[in-house]
């Protein structure tokens, strides 16, 4: 294709060169030139070491003669902007550039650099299995239809639907099928769309648990909800206290996060109970399913009724939060607007990695990842347990039975929740308080209950990091 207007030129791709605008405000033909490429270098469209094209191909593409442009090349490369070397032709100079939109430094100073990620809700991305990752997308796409690279079900690929059936039978105890299954790009897109299919029903609000996520919060509220809190005890959710009110419960009932307390027998016969009378549905985040360390698994409340309770899964603990793959077990009376609503929200999920996923299940690979990475994590856990009891055995921890994270409850006087976070901050240490959690920050919360309580995420450094982690929490909690 040729160039539009002398407006662009392709060095391997594609870069904009406005010379017509600038001839038309008056500059000469070399000028024009000189102007736009000094301005590709500013702005960082030409980075530092790339290669121009030769002058002759240059002046071909733009319509203009060998000569301006070799001129304005020996102007830009006396002025530094550009570097030419006989034989190796022209590349733009190994300078600063300055990058657009940078955001200056906070009023206060500098903000302190992260050094140790202790934030919850983080895998170690070091363990994703990229040699088998490569494998298995290897074998999808040598042995995908060719119709698989089309527009497809938005439900997802048969394949991974298929595999998950399976896999969700065995492992969690889910009771579905592939027609009721919904992959979707992570699990916040997956509670966006079942907000937004409750909303057309006429839903106004949704229970949520009184600690959570902020993010899905958001996302509630976002789609139209008021989110009503439930009270936690050791037991998980109050879950007596619902009533006709929320169109569905959004609970965690294998590990709630983040107090990582598993909501009892009772209770989740007793969520499916008010969910039949009262004609509402109940939200399974099967959060931190796969990680259990202490204790007997728990099985899938969705088995107690597949056509109550709505089962969400997701591979951003288990492989990677950068996949966003996560998928639904859809009771029947959802899967029509839930799937339309995917239509509206991106057609569908990026093929080749549900093939991919597919693949890794099916061959055994995944079974074989997550039982390795529920040691690496189970023998984080342990370090942390140990390295508490000796530094800061006034601290109580819990939570620890599952997941990839603990609640630290400090004692009785300890340095208030804020200040201590501002100190980990100040010490390049990353991590979070409980309150921050607070489905409603209207409502009391456990800083005001039972003091201070942080939130620790033993997952997230890689192996060579985590020691310096530890070491770092332990200094700010002796210190508290």
């Amino acid at each position: 294709m040729g160039p539009v207007n002398g407006s662009w030129t392709a060095f391997g791709g594609d870069l904009h060169l406005d010379l017509t605008g600038r001839r038309a405000a008056g500059a000469g033909l070399r000028a024009a030139l000189e102007d736009a490429l000094r301005e590709a270098v500013q702005d960082g469209r030409l980075a530092p070491g790339t290669r121009l094209p030769s002058s002759r191909a240059l002046g071909e593409d733009l319509g203009i003669a060998r000569n301006t442009v070799v001129e304005a090349y020996g102007q830009l490369a006396a002025e530094g902007w550009l570097s030419s070397r006989q034989g190796s032709g022209t590349t733009v100079a190994r300078r600063a550039v300055p990058v657009r939109g940078a955001r200056s430094a906070p009023a206060g100073g500098r903000r302190p650099s992260v050094r140790h990620d202790l934030m919850s809700g983080r895998p170690d991305l070091s363990l994703f299995p990229r040699t088998a990752w490569l494998a298995a997308a290897r074998r999808a796409l040598a042995t995908a239809p060719h119709d698989a690279f089309g527009y497809g079900s938005p439900l997802g690929r048969i394949e991974l639907r298929e595999a998950l059936t399976d896999y969700l039978a065995r492992v969690r105890g889910v009771r579905t099928d592939p027609d009721h299954l919904l992959v979707c790009g992570g699990f916040q897109q997956g509670l966006g769309l079942l907000c937004a299919a409750l909303k057309e029903r006429g839903a106004r609000s949704l229970a949520v648990e009184a600690y959570g996520l902020p993010p899905q919060h958001a996302v509630v509220r976002a789609a139209g909800l008021a989110t009503v809190p439930l009270p936690l005890d050791c037991e998980g959710a109050l879950v007596d206290r619902l009533d006709a009110g929320p169109a569905a419960a959004l609970l965690t009932p294998a590990h709630q996060f983040p107090t990582g307390a598993p909501l009892s027998a009772d209770r989740r016969a007793a969520a499916v109970r008010w969910a039949r009378e009262q004609d509402r549905y109940v939200i399974e985040d099967d959060y931190d399913g796969e990680f259990r360390y202490d204790r007997q698994p728990l099985g899938a409340m969705q088995a107690l009724d597949p056509e109550r309770v709505v089962y969400a899964g997701t591979a951003a603990k288990s492989l990677a939060p950068g996949l966003r793959l996560a998928w639904l077990a859809l009771p029947d009376a959802l899967v029509e607007p839930v799937a339309r609503l995917k239509v509206l929200a991106d057609t569908m999920s990026p093929v080749l990695d549900q093939l991919t996923l597919a693949e890794l299940i099916t061959s055994g690979t995944y079974d074989r990842h997550v039982r390795r990475c529920r040691l690496h994590y189970r023998r984080r856990r342990d370090r942390l347990v140990a390295a508490l009891a000796e530094h800061a055995p006034r601290v109580e921890i819990t939570g620890i039975a599952a997941g990839l994270h603990a609640v630290l409850q400090l004692p009785p006087g300890a340095t208030p929740e804020a200040e201590l976070l501002a100190r980990a901050e100040a010490a390049g240490l990353a991590l979070s308080g409980l309150d921050r959690h607070r489905a409603d920050p209207a409502t009391p919360g456990a800083a005001e209950e039972t003091g201070p309580a942080l939130v620790i995420g033993y997952g997230s450094p890689p192996e060579h990091a985590f020691p310096a982690a530890l070491e770092a929490l332990c200094r700010v909690l002796r210190d508290a």
